[in-house]
């Protein structure tokens, strides 16, 4: 189960037994790994002399949602990948450019007083860059790689400009629908490996760290079950994808509703028609862990064993609670016991 989180006199206590080059690689990973926020605030930390960035954008915010859906529109349409006198050669050939200008004027359209186009544009970007995981649209065998798009990045910067203007509450019924339908367990490269996917944050992270206080965690615990009531696609498929991917969403909230007197949603996601499979059973035996179920629990794990046997959190799980290993689980920790063995 997730570990809580230190408080402030635990985490400076840990502090203080760094020396000052550990201190800098800790910062420097936090830096590198975070989302543009929190290296907008290291460096801003950093250099509290930079100037900040001018208020008011240089692109027309309506232009750039303009252009932003006729991009999406084309390359959803095949447009991109040729054929079509839509879009000229050479425009197929530089999409990655377009992409990367339309992203970078999308940005700019976010600081305007009125960001509804910018957010708007912003969010059209972020859904086709969802789709090219699985979707051809255009000549490139891992799309968001070669356009240097970071989907979390972009999807925290929407969160925070919703969020100042529109308040927590508009935020939290918004951000909670996007998370069910943008998540993605392994990034939103194709191949898991380059310099984009070191950049990306789980959407589980970057909203965790928006959420300051417990009625926030409640409140967005409340929108995200709407949000789930309001998905589609009840396919086994579609509920086992969508739970593997928001699997370290539901263990921050097990790891935090219980404190805040909101135990009660977790029994609403457990048995939520939107989620299933071996992950939805796993989470159902860590509450029952967490509840004291353990006999419970341990049937639970079991069964989460026999769908999936060499899913190491499942056999961790089990391990840690004494359950009963089925015969295939069994074998696979022994031959990593004997791999392990065999390298020391």
């Amino acid at each position: 189960m997730p570990m809580k989180r230190m408080n402030r006199e635990e985490f400076f206590g840990k502090l203080a037994a760094l020396d000052e080059e550990r201190l800098k690689k800790a910062l420097w990973n936090l830096y590198w790994r975070g989302d543009a926020t929190m290296r907008e605030r290291i460096e801003a930390e950093l250099d509290p002399g930079r100037p900040k960035q001018a208020g008011r954008p240089d692109a027309d915010p309506h232009a750039v949602l303009v252009a932003v859906h006729d991009f999406a529109s084309l390359a959803r349409s095949g447009a991109y990948l040729g054929g079509d006198r839509r879009v000229a050669p050479k425009e197929r050939s530089g999409w990655r450019s377009t992409f990367r200008r339309l992203a970078s004027e999308a940005r700019e359209a976010l600081a305007a007083e009125d960001p509804g186009q910018g957010i708007a544009a912003m969010e059209l970007l972020i859904d086709l860059a969802c789709d090219t995981r699985t979707y051809d649209y255009f000549r490139s065998d891992d799309p968001m790689e070669a356009a240097r798009f970071v989907v979390s990045d972009a999807v925290g910067q929407v969160w925070d400009r919703l969020r100042r203007a529109e308040g927590f509450d508009r935020f939290s019924a918004r951000a909670a629908t996007q998370l069910v339908r943008w998540e993605s367990r392994y990034g939103w490269t194709r191949r898991g490996w380059g310099s984009i996917p070191e950049q990306e944050a789980s959407l589980a992270s970057v909203l965790a760290l928006r959420l300051e206080a417990p009625d926030m965690w409640v409140t967005i615990a409340d929108r995200y079950l709407d949000a789930l009531d309001k998905t589609d696609g009840t396919r086994d498929f579609d509920r086992d994808q969508r739970t593997g991917n928001l699997a370290e969403w539901h263990g921050l909230l097990l790891d935090r509703l219980p404190d805040y007197d909101a135990g009660d949603r977790l029994d609403r996601i457990t048995g939520h028609r939107a989620l299933g499979g071996p992950e939805l059973t796993f989470l159902q035996a860590q509450l029952a862990r967490r509840r004291g179920d353990l006999d419970r629990a341990r049937n639970l794990v079991r069964e989460c064993l026999d769908r999936l046997p060499g899913h190491r959190a499942f056999q961790q799980a089990a391990i840690e609670i004494d359950a009963p290993l089925p015969k295939r689980a069994q074998e696979i920790i022994e031959s990593h016991q004997r791999a392990g063995l065999a390298r020391d």
